[in-house]
Formats: C-alpha cells, structure tokens, sequence
C-alpha cells in the first residue's frame, strides 16, 4: 500500500507535532516520539488485517495475529478508532486469557 492510497491511516494521528502519550508521563512521551515515524505503517497493518475478519475483532486477536505487543497494538486500533474507520461494535468475545474483551468492525469508511 502507498502512502497516496492511506492519507487518513497513515498521517493525522501520531506524526512528531501529535503524539499520542500519557500526559504527565515522559517516559511514555519519549516512548511515543520514538515510535511516530513507525505507526501509519502499524495502522495500515492493523486495518488491512481488520478488514479480513469477518467477525470482528478484539485487540487480544490482533495482538496475536499480527505478534504486537499490547500497548502498539491497542494503540493503533484506538488510533484507527479515532479516524472513524473503526467502532466499539458493542459486543463482547472472551480473549486468550478468557476475559471479556470489546469486539471492533469497520464502519462504511475507507481509505482512498
């Protein structure tokens, strides 16, 4: 995927001047800055896996489909979230460790 084909997944959210941290926390800042160059790529792969899953998705799935950790994974489908390209679909599925966990699916819109 190129970079004209994703404009809203691969900019907007997590660029230096937009970084997404817990506010007081500079470790957490500093972790976020290290990874903006990175995230519009993660988000790409995040959608692209998302779009396939018929079913939804939780985060524990795509945490394991696409070996992330959690706190990228999360991130990225909170980024994704934000964008309007996905929603909290009001479900619930158990996760690996069998608690409940949001299922996501992808609303109407698309990246052009």
């Amino acid at each position: 995927m190129s970079d004209d084909r994703q404009p809203g997944l691969f900019t907007g959210i997590n660029d230096q001047n937009h970084v997404g941290y817990v506010g007081g926390s500079d470790t957490s800042k500093a972790a976020a800055v290290d990874v903006a160059p990175l995230t519009g790529a993660m988000r790409v792969r995040v959608f692209d896996w998302a779009a396939r899953q018929r079913s939804g998705f939780t985060c524990d799935e795509a945490e394991i489909a696409l070996t992330l950790k959690h706190q990228t994974c999360s991130a990225r489908v909170r980024e994704l979230v934000k964008l309007g390209f996905v929603v909290d679909s009001g479900e619930r599925r158990a996760t690996s460790s069998g608690r409940a966990a949001r299922i996501y699916v992808l609303t109407d819109r698309r990246p052009s």
